[in-house]
């Protein structure tokens, strides 16, 4: 199932011309245009899926796979010290392209590539809170 109008189907289902690092039947590996280290890619699965919560299980087990094997492999052709994986989900939280898509982000000690968070303090009580509610949606 593809969507005619989204340009990462395009790319993943050779459409559209990509640096392919590493393709399957389920998913195409691509370096990124606008890579935030050398070798950043992305793995696109060739199906739609606009985010995380779309994805079917399937999907879900194997692209952890397909992460870890070229992960593995661009460690070592890169010399790369790390590896960031990022998936982003809504635009809240940083998705430009409603087509899922993992980020395999090479790393080297003492870049900055990457700044993932600041980190923030937890309150006790709330975190009960949080737990409760997560929990009575599951």
């Amino acid at each position: 199932m593809k969507d005619e109008s989204c340009i990462f189907c395009k790319i993943a289902n050779g459409d559209i011309p990509a640096d392919t690092l590493y393709e399957d039947e389920d998913f195409r590996v691509i370096l990124d245009l606008n890579p935030a280290s050398e070798g950043h890619a992305l793995i696109l699965p060739k199906n739609h899926f606009a985010d995380l919560y779309e994805m079917d299980e399937a999907h879900l087990q194997k692209v952890l796979c397909v992460a870890q094997k070229v992960a593995k492999a661009m460690t070592e052709a890169l010399h790369c010290d790390g590896m960031n994986l990022i998936q982003n989900n809504g635009e809240a939280a940083g998705q430009t392209v409603r087509h899922f898509h993992l980020h395999l982000i090479p790393r080297r000690s003492g870049d900055d590539a990457v700044k993932l968070w600041t980190p923030g303090v937890s309150v006790p009580d709330r975190q009960k809170e949080i737990v409760k509610a997560v929990r009575a949606c599951l």
